[in-house]
């Protein structure tokens, strides 16, 4: 990766938090690595040296500033971007591979020898795979530090460190402090919510459209699995060692995240997939600025700037809600969806206290409402639940039902992979190639569950829809050319012709 010295150099003097996580600063006078934005004194010239990560900088014998906590900072957005190797590697440490299936995991997951990624990693980031994962692993550790009472053995271990003194001179060498002092400095604050709560700041680049956010993922949401209520998200989670669920606030700044957790392991996978879901790693001015030089979207993106594209946690479960969704309303598939959830889930025994609660002057809708919003949210069913499910729990055409199950196979079997680190286009290629599934099922995955910020759907009603409200064409194949000039951000032009419609 190729850093520009004198350009990195007037980011770090004018403090440009766009920059956070593009690059790190090294002070080789002071031995710390900063974030470009950090508020310190801007270090002379000849004292400065930029890194491609932070597993770099710390490679190269330096700590992380206490100041502006530069292992906290946005990741690159790059990282979401690119769809190469490097890319698929990055989306899958962050996701905590490296620490679930080692080096050797994430080389079979991405086709390559050991060898091979390392070098390429190297090249890249200045850092291997194994450098790079450390680095989050020091991160994990500082946040359950900080944040919860666990004991440090206890952390060492959820963090992912093979041992307690692994933990113990990492800690002191990425921080330059013993984990106990650390602890000591920031003040033990366990989460209010008890064992398995963790309360954490999500950072962004500015700016945010929260409310662009949040009310696209309410008129989505899925009763039981997720909520939005009073600015705040919510949603049940399925991750590798057990279940959780996260809340997410929109802030000034950041995302207010309060995770709980069955085991404290997951808590990575939980950030990396909270990140994901609303799209923090991005750089909305680059995008703003591609797409306001056609002056069709230019008073939209000066109206809303910051517009992000909502993802998935959950690669399987946003291919499911793309099938079901094709050529009926968002009202529709949500209902049909709900449907297919209440197949896996017990039905609850009534509550004994409704009728209490009503002669007590509590209106029915008002129970209702205290009920979900205290209610533990659960996770979306998985592939194999759904291949045990019985036809009449579909709810659908037995066309629609086999594409559904078509598609569960391939992913319960591994033929087909819808994680971040997943090569983008071998999935679209797989997902055309099951019957029931085509260009807007297949554009539509690609674009909310792998991420690809370049896709278009220029079939699809609402996308007409807006681009008719802009006076732009809604002749599919017209509106695909013209298109071409939000490259290579037209997943983001869909949600604005979404918000047009």
């Amino acid at each position: 990766m190729e850093l520009d010295f004198e350009r990195c150099y007037r980011a770090v003097d004018s403090r440009d938090q766009r920059f956070d996580g593009w690059f790190y600063t090294g002070v080789t006078s002071t031995g710390i690595y900063c974030r470009p934005s950090c508020p310190a004194m801007t270090p002379k010239r000849q004292n400065v040296r930029f890194f491609p990560s932070a597993a770099a900088a710390q490679g190269a014998g330096l700590r992380a500033c206490r100041r502006c906590r530069p292992d906290a900072a946005p990741g690159s957005p790059q990282w979401d971007v690119r769809a190469d190797v490097v890319g698929r590697a990055m989306r899958l440490i962050a996701d905590g591979v490296v620490d679930r299936d080692g080096v050797p995991g994430l080389a079979a997951r991405l086709g390559y020898t050991e060898r091979h990624l390392h070098r390429m990693l190297r090249a890249e980031m200045g850092a291997g795979p194994l450098a790079l994962a450390r680095a989050q692993r020091a991160q994990t550790a500082r946040i359950l530090i900080e944040t919860t009472g666990l004991g440090m053995a206890e952390i060492a271990f959820a963090a992912g460190f093979g041992s307690v003194r692994q933990f113990n001179d990492t800690v002191r060498e990425v921080y330059g402090t013993a984990p106990s002092e650390l602890r000591a400095t920031r003040g033990s604050r366990p989460a209010a919510g008890g064992a398995g709560t963790i309360t954490l700041r999500l950072a962004y680049r500015p700016p945010l459209h929260a409310a662009a956010l949040l009310d696209f993922l309410a008129v989505r949401a899925l009763p039981g699995v997720e909520q939005v209520r009073d600015g705040t998200y919510r949603r049940g989670l399925r991750l590798p060692h057990g279940v959780g669920e996260a809340a997410l606030t929109p802030a000034d700044g950041h995302v207010a995240a309060t995770l709980r957790l069955a085991d404290m392991r997951d808590l990575a996978p939980a950030v990396a997939r909270c990140r994901r879901l609303l799209d923090l790693d991005a750089d909305p001015v680059a995008i703003d600025e591609t797409l306001a030089a056609d002056a069709a979207l230019a008073p939209a993106v000066a109206a809303e700037p910051g517009i992000r594209l909502p993802r998935a946690v959950d690669g399987f479960e946003m291919a499911l809600r793309a099938i079901i969704g094709q050529q009926v309303s968002v009202r529709a598939a949500r209902t049909t969806l709900t449907r297919l959830l209440q197949a896996t889930t017990p039905t609850a025994d009534p509550d004994d206290h409704e009728v209490v609660a009503t002669e007590r002057g509590v209106s029915g809708q008002q129970l209702h409402d205290q009920r979900e919003h205290g209610r533990e949210l659960r996770r979306f069913v998985s592939a194999e639940e759904v291949l045990r499910l019985p036809d009449e729990a579909f709810g659908m055409p037995g066309v629609r039902r086999e594409t559904i199950r078509g598609l569960a196979r391939a992913v319960a079997d591994g033929e087909l992979d819808l994680d971040p680190g997943g090569d983008r286009e071998e999935a679209v290629r797989r997902l055309t190639a099951l019957p029931g599934i085509g260009a807007w099922t297949a554009g539509y995955v690609a674009m909310r569950a792998l991420g690809d910020p370049d896709a278009f759907l220029p079939t699809d009603l609402a996308v007409r829809r807006g681009a008719t409200a802009l006076g732009l064409p809604d002749d599919p194949k017209t509106l695909d050319a013209y298109a071409d000039r939000w490259r290579p951000w037209r997943s983001y032009a869909v949600i604005r012709l979404w918000r047009a419609a």
